[in-house]
């Protein structure tokens, strides 16, 4: 049975909370929520116990793991606490704003042989997982070029009030909120970009932060890559992911629902003969014991459960892998104010 806290009851957290609450492995030792009113109605109706900060959780509980879910400029202070208490710690993206910060937090994860894991649920998602095995098996031969995208009505008019997702620098914005998510997902089906090559972010509604995010990577292979992401979109109703890699043997689109692949005259794969074929999320996505908004959030939390119990300090979605990610959210940024 894990010991289990959790690190802030927002959105997320109490996603959290509802999951591995459920979970028939887990023990939730204890909430850390700042705000009063919010940790005195999630007490009093789960009769857990609260805390103000995260030092007074694990120093009193001695959880074997927590959940974090706060604003991302806080998540180096709550990570490096609890990994230097022989804590296991799940992050909800992105690790860290910094991929110095990143790298050293996954560093030390390792070197104390502890679980570490953040929270890019695409790599749960069966039609994701699918293009990735499928490309890293050679499907459609010579990759030459990977597009991922993401749009979504988060932000379509200007705000007067503020929260830390709209403040750089508690890690707001479209880049590190939302293109995160599908820069992690390029890294898992065709690994991390070699360099980006251009980027701009561009203020649609927002003052302090970006609103859409385009940018250009070059890969070690010799492909390219593109990366397009834009939370003022009204055209959607929430947000939609979605990638597509281009190979020498043919080519795969995939969003959370489908994945169709066209495979080229003589270039049959397995189950895929040559022209389209097309297979669905319900084909694809693994059975789960708790549903709550998606499958894969509930399989996260099971792989996160599972390398818990193992201390596996190199799970799916490692603070490592993220550290790729974060490397090049900074490259993106940097991009970005050379071209202005």
């Amino acid at each position: 049975m894990a010991r289990i806290g959790i690190i802030g009851v927002g959105k997320m957290g109490l996603s959290h909370l509802a999951i591995f609450g459920a979970h028939p492995d887990v023990e939730i030792v204890g909430i850390v929520e700042p705000q009063s009113f919010v940790a005195s109605a999630v007490k009093s109706q789960t009769g857990i116990e609260t805390y103000k900060n995260h030092e007074r959780l694990i120093d009193e509980t001695r959880p074997d793991a927590i959940v974090v879910a706060t604003p991302s400029v806080t998540h180096v202070e709550v990570a490096s606490y609890a990994l230097e208490h022989d804590v296991q710690v799940f992050v909800e993206k992105p690790l860290t704003l910094s991929s110095a910060d990143s790298w050293r937090l996954s560093q030390l994860a390792v070197s104390r042989g502890l679980a570490n894991q953040v929270g890019y649920h695409n790599r749960f998602i069966g039609t994701f997982q699918e293009v990735a095995r499928l490309v890293q098996a050679g499907a459609v031969g010579q990759v030459y070029h990977v597009d991922g995208k993401a749009s979504g009505p988060v932000v379509t008019k200007p705000k007067t009030g503020f929260t830390w997702r709209s403040k750089k620098s508690e890690g707001g914005g479209c880049l590190h909120d939302y293109a995160s998510h599908v820069v992690d997902l390029m890294n898992f089906v065709v690994g991390p970009p070699k360099s980006v090559v251009g980027a701009r972010l561009h203020n649609i509604y927002s003052k302090d932060v970006e609103d859409a995010v385009y940018a250009l990577f070059d890969y070690a292979g010799g492909f390219s890559g593109q990366l397009e992401t834009n939370w003022s979109d009204e055209t959607h109703r929430k947000m939609s992911t979605t990638i597509a890699v281009y190979g020498s043997h043919g080519k795969i689109l995939a969003d959370r629902q489908e994945l169709q692949v066209f495979l080229k005259k003589g270039a049959s794969f397995e189950q895929y003969p040559e022209g389209w074929t097309t297979r669905y999320i319900t084909d694809l996505q693994a059975p789960v014991s708790y549903y709550l908004r998606g499958e894969e959030y509930s399989a996260q939390v099971d792989a996160f459960v599972e390398a818990v119990d193992k201390r596996n300090p190199h799970p799916q979605n490692s603070f490592e892998s993220a550290y790729a990610t974060d490397w090049t959210i900074d490259r993106i940024i940097e991009r970005d104010k050379a071209g202005r």
